[in-house]
């Protein structure tokens, strides 16, 4: 058989177990345990995030859009953490590596509360359309992304209205935001689309490894969300918060913010999302 060394006589040394079999000597409650400390495969991660995408495909829309609204709110809260630690540090080489890490707070309460962000969909509603290659599919992930897209601007334009025209913050830590946010948009939309590949390919990425993470769901959205703002990689809901809250203070133009920020990181974190994780990890299952 197999995977099995033959036994040849009495000289024979004991049989090899294949690779997916527990040794037999654990007794139950040890081999459970190891059974439920194996990784996911590739096809268990696939399959999971799938039957995910299935059930957001399946949701009315009105629910979609209550969730990305709630998202796009939600996010805004990465725009404050990174505003009071940049307040409250020294103006050092350092302060930006920990200031980034103030990133990550929108992230980890979309994540972990389940709302609805774009640059997470472009992967999980992908998988099913590519997993059963349906017209009628596509078209309810068109949709999804339209849906969810849009009610996460008006979200992030909400939280950024707040804090731009309301005295929630003081002016102190709103002279914090403007600084993070004309950090944001000083990219020419061509560096803006760029980088904006690298972030909807961290942040689908990130996605992707939530599965398999079991109690480090924390830390793998700390980790990737620390690195897509300390590379300075573009995030189209995250960076529109900073861009919209120029817009709100006047300091750039609504054509502005759509032509040299939201357009080009749009179409590159959707390319990363869709390019570089869906189909990529889609095409290894299928080879």
């Amino acid at each position: 058989m197999a995977g099995r060394v033959q036994r040849t006589g009495s000289m024979a040394g004991p049989r090899e177990q294949p690779a997916h079999e527990p040794t037999p000597s654990l007794v139950p409650s040890e081999r459970q345990k190891v059974e439920e400390r194996q990784a996911l495969s590739a096809e268990a991660v696939a399959e999971t995030l799938r039957l995910e995408g299935r059930n957001e495909l399946e949701r009315r829309w009105q629910a979609l859009a209550w969730s990305a609204l709630a998202a796009g709110i939600s996010i805004g809260l990465s725009l404050v953490a990174q505003g009071v630690l940049r307040l409250h540090l020294p103006d050092t080489s350092w302060r930006r590596l920990v200031v980034s890490l103030g990133y990550s707070v929108g992230f980890l309460v979309v994540t972990l509360g389940r709302q609805q962000l774009y640059t997470e969909t472009t992967l999980t509603a992908l998988l099913p359309v590519l997993d059963e290659r349906s017209t009628g599919l596509l078209g309810s992930a068109l949709r999804l992304w339209v849906v969810v897209l849009l009610a996460n601007l008006v979200g992030a334009f909400l939280f950024a209205w707040a804090a731009a025209a309301t005295p929630v913050f003081s002016p102190e830590l709103r002279e914090a935001f403007r600084q993070i946010a004309h950090e944001a948009v000083s990219h020419d939309p061509w560096t803006a689309f760029v980088k904006g590949v690298a972030g909807g390919w961290l942040i689908a990425l990130m996605i992707w490894l939530l599965p398999s993470a079991d109690v480090a769901k924390i830390w793998i959205v700390v980790a990737l969300t620390f690195l897509l703002s300390a590379s300075d990689f573009t995030h189209v809901i995250a960076g529109s918060v900073d861009a919209l809250y120029l817009v709100v203070t006047r300091e750039l133009s609504p054509g502005g913010y759509l032509w040299q920020y939201a357009l080009p990181v749009l179409a590159g974190n959707t390319a990363g999302g869709v390019l570089l994780v869906a189909a990529l990890n889609h095409a290894q299952l299928e080879a």
